[in-house]
């Protein structure tokens, strides 16, 4: 089984990622068109030149890989996805191969983290509409980061079950610190998540955000209603 699991930036997504690759019968691959992403557009993030030198910046390359066969000699493969990196002429037939599964996070918690590590977030930035279109496109389950942190063991095995995968408890907890696997970016992104062993617990209240913070919100809520409305429960 090939899972594509897509996201913006800024919720679970490396949690899951470490999730998952937390099993024995798995091999995982962290955001595997970033750098084409940043040598198409230009766009300057963090660590940008770390990330150029240190991965394959050639998609169609990548999505050559992705069709071939599982690495590592494992029985299956994770791969997270961003929708908005699949910008221009970027191959994406691979992904109808793919299981495909969305995750979601309510823009204002997203637009509050991300400020935190870039500034002056777009709509670009946090790819809720490039998410909304994906999905039409290749549609599968959708998982709510609310909902997993609420109850990480119901719902990986909710996703399990809906995927067809038997469900494995060492999806549940993860050494701390760096991953082999991490992208050449995660001293920059991954603070946070390498200092768990596991899904944090419920988060409090929404962030209350003003300015062009809360316009960002606005413009994302419509996408993400129309993703969170379908999610598994």
């Amino acid at each position: 089984m090939k899972i594509a699991m897509w996201s913006g930036p800024r919720n679970l997504s490396t949690a899951m990622l470490y999730a998952f690759g937390n099993r024995a019968d798995f091999s995982v691959w962290d955001e595997p068109f970033y750098a084409p992403y940043l040598l198409a557009t230009g766009i300057d993030h963090p660590m940008r030149d770390v990330v150029l030198q240190g991965h394959e910046t050639d998609a169609a390359k990548i999505a050559s890989q992705i069709s071939g066969t599982v690495p590592d000699g494992k029985a299956h493969w994770y791969m997270k996805h961003m929708p908005f990196h699949m910008v221009m002429d970027f191959p994406i037939d691979w992904a109808a191969d793919c299981v495909n599964v969305h995750l979601v996070r309510h823009p204002a918690r997203v637009v509050a983290s991300y400020a935190a590590k870039r500034e002056n977030p777009t709509l670009k930035d946090i790819g809720f509409a490039e998410q909304a279109a994906l999905y039409d496109r290749f549609p599968g389950p959708i998982l709510d980061c609310d909902d997993i942190r609420q109850d990480p063991e119901g719902m990986l095995r909710t996703l399990c079950d809906v995927i067809g995968l038997e469900f494995s408890e060492s999806m549940l907890s993860w050494p701390d610190g760096p991953k082999a696997f991490d992208g050449a970016w995660a001293p920059h992104w991954y603070g946070a998540v390498h200092q768990s062993t596991g899904f944090a617990g419920p988060e409090g209240p929404l962030p209350k955000l003003d300015g062009e913070a809360a316009g960002l919100v606005e413009r994302a809520l419509p996408f993400y209603q129309k993703l969170y409305d379908k999610r598994l429960r």
